[in-house]
């Protein structure tokens, strides 16, 4: 009886030892991750979104932002803080590529992926992104940063914020906002 129980306790502290060892092991494998995007929008006068052959460009005059070469839309309501909300909460996640050959396969070339860029009030690029969508996960996407050739994973996907399209930023001002407007002056 002493033996069978001295064999049990010592099978099951080799376990409790084994669980033990292979979950600081698995702690090791931990995947750190670092924001992605830490510029004010007060230091920014000027964004361009561009993919494929179409590009948008949003110029902030004063304190309102504007479609720049549209005098028709106004920009809708929250859009650039939605912009710069979701910017800021974009994390790398993990590096998959350093390789320039391989940006196609994370469309991150420059024909494939949606260039973002922020230029601040002295004309100087502040930030340069180009985004590329994950074929597998679609809440993701994959990054490179300011002509690096790093291709990074993101913890969110932002390139369906990431629109051309002039009517996705702006919409035609209502008669009844033209008329304040008038009224104004």
């Amino acid at each position: 009886m002493d033996k069978k129980l001295i064999t049990v306790i010592g099978v099951l502290g080799g376990l409790i030892s084994i669980y033990f060892i292979n979950l600081s092991v698995q702690n090791s494998y931990y995947s750190s991750t670092a924001k992605l995007f830490t510029i004010s929008e007060d230091s920014i006068n000027k964004i361009v979104i561009s993919s494929n052959q179409d590009a948008i460009e949003l110029i902030k005059n004063d304190t309102t932002w504007a479609i720049s070469g549209n005098d028709t839309l106004q920009l809708k309501d929250n859009m650039i803080k939605n912009l710069f909300d979701r910017m800021s909460s974009l994390e790398q996640s993990h590096l998959v590529t350093s390789k320039e050959e391989n940006w196609t396969i994370y469309n991150v070339s420059a024909e494939k992926g949606t260039h973002l860029a922020f230029i601040d009030y002295a004309g100087n690029t502040s930030a340069y992104y180009v985004f590329g969508n994950s074929t597998t996960e679609y809440n993701r996407c994959y990054v490179r940063m300011n002509q690096d050739s790093k291709v990074f994973i993101l913890n969110n996907n932002i390139i369906y914020q990431l629109q051309t399209t002039p009517t996705f930023w702006g919409e035609v001002p209502t008669a009844n906002e033209n008329d304040e407007t008038k009224n104004i002056n």
